[in-house]
């Protein structure tokens, strides 16, 4: 699967494209910004975009109105049509936001039902009651995504909701050939569903990766051969920043091991869920880290660690942004242009060395050293080695250990490393080693 070599780089497109909050009907291409980045995301690097929703909706995206219209706001098709293929021409796979476990209440068939009742064709198309009443006084009662009506759920039991869907899918792959998709809230959709979906892209489209948003549980439980290839990674999320503001890398070296260790109870070991430091739901790393000295150490790990790592954009360059009560949209702002930074280098550095690795891509993953402070672990792969060692501190530290023996060349500098059973670590460091 050709996400698992892949870096991602996340967009927002109505917030990154300066679109109005709520859709006011009038159409303007601004999805046709994205021309203007993709020779910017060639020079940075990642090799696929992860697009939040672009398809006609109400209000921020994620409220469906017409599955097969470019967001008015954003464009037309033809306009995306373009700009998909002018990401494919500078490298960039595409990968779309499927939004199935809801609609909003603008969608055309929960429309239908609004004005014919009981008569609607596409009344099973929704969990609906006609015996009770909503907060909009529809006349009937339906289920909306965890408590918000204005996102009505899609009865996905229903076969003609899923052919829907489906057709759906065929024709974003045939109008803008795109390459996967992220589905949203997939811990609540119907493992049927998933299953079929899987079914249907690989005869679609032979490699087209499906990359679940899951927040908590077992991710084995949807990331296997018949339905997901990867989801989101929260709980090595939450580690990656709470172990440098705690000043304990134990945590994220237990989630880690936990999850990807030798042992016969490590979960996940050979799946490659998707890493990333922040996204449009959360603060944003530079806001969220006590010490902006550890920005680039926590990228650092980052692209040491297994997974499929996923930039935010505009986090490359360390822009800054907090998660509001209901309100994301100061983690979903317009730039003009990108802003690259000596971070934004660093980050290059990083993405290269990790595209050129089967051990970071691929190799297992083995603790060596833990301290608080410091952080020290193995990527093998069949036919390669690589250590990767963070100092957090502001002061030197040298990591003894029998396994640091022999000599290596430090991928991020190019420098011969000469460990005899040690490896000095500079004050706010990071290493890759390979041996």
């Amino acid at each position: 699967m050709w996400a698992y070599k892949s870096v991602f780089y996340q967009i927002y497109p109505i917030g990154f494209c300066g679109a109005p909050v709520h859709n006011d009907g009038e159409c303007v291409p601004r999805i046709r910004k994205l021309l203007d980045w993709s020779e910017y995301l060639k020079e940075l690097g990642v090799d696929s975009i992860l697009l939040n929703p672009i398809f006609e909706s109400d209000n921020h995206g994620y409220d469906t109105r017409d599955f097969r219209s470019i967001d008015c706001r954003l464009g037309t098709n033809a306009d995306f049509r373009e700009v998909c293929q002018d990401l494919h021409a500078h490298g960039v796979k595409i990968v779309l936001d499927g939004v199935f476990n809801h609609v909003g209440r603008g969608f055309w068939a929960f429309r239908d039902v609004q004005e014919k009742k009981w008569d609607s064709p596409y009344k099973d198309w929704f969990h609906i009651s006609f015996d009770g009443n909503s907060g909009y006084n529809d006349g009937f009662w339906y289920e909306g995504w965890e408590g918000h009506f204005e996102l009505v759920k899609l009865n996905l039991k229903n076969p003609a909701v899923v052919d829907y869907l489906l057709d759906c899918v065929r024709f974003w792959v045939d109008e803008f050939d795109i390459d996967g998709l992220r589905l949203d809230v997939a811990y609540c959709l119907d493992h049927d569903f998933m299953r079929r979906l899987r079914s249907f892209v690989q005869e679609l489209k032979p490699g087209f990766a499906l990359i679940g948003e899951v927040l908590f549980g077992d991710y084995n439980i949807i990331v296997n051969d018949q339905m997901l290839h990867s989801c989101t990674n929260y709980e090595c999320y939450k580690g990656l920043f709470s172990s440098f503001n705690s000043m304990n890398l134990f945590e994220i070296a237990h989630s880690l091991h936990r999850q990807f260790g030798s042992d016969q109870w490590c979960i996940y070991r050979g799946k490659h869920l998707m890493t990333f430091a922040d996204n449009h739901d959360v603060t944003r790393l530079a806001s969220i880290l006590t010490n902006k000295s550890h920005i680039p150490l926590a990228y650092g790990l980052l692209f040491g660690m297994p997974g499929i790592p996923c930039l935010y954009y505009g986090s490359e360059w360390g822009e800054e942004g907090v998660k509001a009560p209901d309100n994301d949209y100061a983690l979903r702002p317009c730039f003009d242009e990108p802003k690259p930074n000596d971070l934004t280098e660093y980050i290059k550095l990083l993405i290269r060395t990790r595209q050129k690795s089967d051990a970071l891509c691929n190799g297992a993953y083995r603790n060596i050293v833990i301290q608080n402070h410091q952080l020290v672990f193995e990527r093998r792969s069949d036919n390669e080695q690589v250590i990767v060692a963070i100092n957090a501190s502001d002061q030197p530290y040298t990591a003894w250990h029998g396994d640091l023996n022999g000599e290596g060349t430090d991928l991020l500098t190019g420098n011969t490393i000469h460990l005899d059973g040690k490896l000095e670590l500079p004050p706010y460091s990071v290493q890759y080693v390979k041996k």
